[in-house]
């Protein structure tokens, strides 16, 4: 271990005294056999992945002293209420048993109030994708989710659709030079944001150590239904833009906090489950009280995320909108994987959890796509209470990533995007149209709670190709 330098353990990210004195001791004494080259992984795992070590028998230490916090006995375990609270199913049809399963177990906890559960809901981990539940002073990280702060972001331009056959190889190349997808990796020329010089980085030792990670991600999006497209929106007459009822071209994107959120999710629901025991089958829906250190850390964590999230989003419009010389009339954004204090017509404040669910609170827009070949729309809430001011968040996947593999090839993909007039760059068949809920319908099943303002028709797409 001799040859394992203070230097390089600082480059690893154990810049404290304290950590990098405790990693040669611990190292030297049970770990002395090991090469260089495995050291070296087994360090860079624990500094990106410490909550995966709080247990262990040696390394454990080395996990308390990078996330600032000590193993404790300090626990109380609760049951399942034998009622579940309230809660409202939209387009009950189109959803499956096991994510209506997931919203009974959720509803059944004791911190529970109020749910809701859109018409896009499929089974998630935890809460179901496109479920909505409101706690009182607590806060359940796995139903806000892994991607915190997920959103769409949708800018509106002032040209027509002739664009695209004019320009189409520069909007190409723009998206291929502008945007960058996957777990890893980051922009060739690294971009700036002023949130990167947030104080809250300087909160907890857990964000000191992914301010690095969110320099290099800034402006990049994730795999999966993440994507940034060009196409075309008709706005319809009297929307809240107070822009002309006409068509546009328009740029939208769709991705969340990237690493950030993700250790940010894995961290607090690892301490969650340790304060909060709970029956296995909703153990991951622990719950944080917001007046603990451990909540308050949480809340200003994920609203962090939030912020870098929009960051991300900022960063890819402007980029891919200079390049072109094209200027945005209009921008309409919002989180689906959130959660938010809110007063209920009662007076009483809620924390209100939307995972895969858009706010839509009267008057309040919010975009809800369907797949990369199918219609997005432009709406605006109605403000109802029964949803708690919420709609979905998308179509909704009708098949697993591993189904559409099976049941879309290639070339029957191809010829979908040839028929609906849409190029992708990138892409896999696990995002095929086919997999998805039929949009309409789903619109359809929430006109309570939305009022339809404009649709947007994808033309470019691009998403992780794997």
């Amino acid at each position: 271990m001799s040859n394992l330098r203070t230097k390089e353990l600082s480059k690893m990210g154990y810049t404290n005294d304290q950590a990098r004195s405790l990693v040669i001791n611990i190292i030297a004494k049970h770990y002395k056999h090991h090469s260089k080259n495995e050291i070296t992984k087994l360090l860079t795992h624990i500094i990106n992945n410490p909550e995966n070590y709080f247990n262990h028998e040696y390394l454990g230490k080395i996990a308390e002293t990078l996330t600032g916090r000590t193993k404790s006995s300090d626990f109380e375990a609760f049951s399942l209420l034998a009622q579940p609270a309230p809660y409202k199913v939209y387009g009950t049809k189109d959803i499956d048993t096991g994510a209506k399963k997931q919203m009974e177990l959720a509803m059944s906890l004791p911190v529970a109030i109020q749910g809701a559960l859109m018409p896009d809901a499929n089974t998630g981990y935890g809460l179901p994708i496109g479920g909505i539940i409101a706690t009182e002073k607590a806060v359940i990280p796995y139903a806000i989710g892994v991607d915190i702060g997920c959103r769409m972001s949708l800018s509106i331009i002032d040209e027509s659709a002739s664009f695209f056959m004019r320009y189409s190889h520069q909007i190409k190349q723009a998206l291929k030079n502008h945007t960058h997808f996957g777990m890893e990796g980051s922009l060739d020329i690294q971009p700036y944001h002023e949130i990167l010089d947030s104080p809250v980085f300087n909160e907890t030792e857990l964000l000191r150590r992914l301010q690095g990670k969110a320099a290099r991600q800034l402006g990049t999006s994730g795999s999966g239904n993440h994507f940034v497209e060009f196409g075309e929106i008709e706005l319809f007459e009297n929307n809240s833009m107070q822009l002309p009822a006409k068509k546009y071209i328009a740029l939208l994107s769709h991705s969340g906090s990237r690493g950030l959120g993700a250790n940010i999710a894995g961290h607090y629901t690892q301490i969650a489950i340790e304060k909060c025991r709970l029956p296995r089958e909703v153990q991951k829906l622990a719950w944080l009280d917001l007046n603990s250190e451990a909540g308050q850390e949480y809340w200003i964590s994920m609203n962090l995320a939030g912020e870098y999230a929009k960051a991300c989003h900022d960063t890819i419009h402007q980029n891919l909108l200079r390049s072109l010389g094209l200027q945005t009339l209009v921008n309409i954004e919002n989180h689906h994987n959130f959660a938010w204090k809110e007063k209920q017509a009662n007076g009483h404040e809620f924390i209100v959890h939307r995972k895969g669910a858009t706010p839509a609170h009267e008057g309040e827009m919010g975009i809800i796509p369907g797949s990369m070949t199918t219609a997005a729309y432009l709406v605006a809430g109605k403000g109802e209470e029964l949803s708690l001011n919420s709609a979905s968040h998308g179509a909704g996947r009708a098949m697993s990533r591993t189904k559409a593999k099976q049941n879309m090839t290639a070339s029957a993909l191809k010829k979908l995007l040839n028929n609906a007039g849409v190029t992708l760059i990138g892409g896999s068949v696990e995002e095929s149209p086919i997999a998805y809920k039929d949009i309409e319908r789903v619109i359809t099943a929430q006109k309570d709670l939305i009022e339809v303002q404009g649709k947007f028709l994808p033309k470019i797409v691009r998403m992780n190709k794997d």
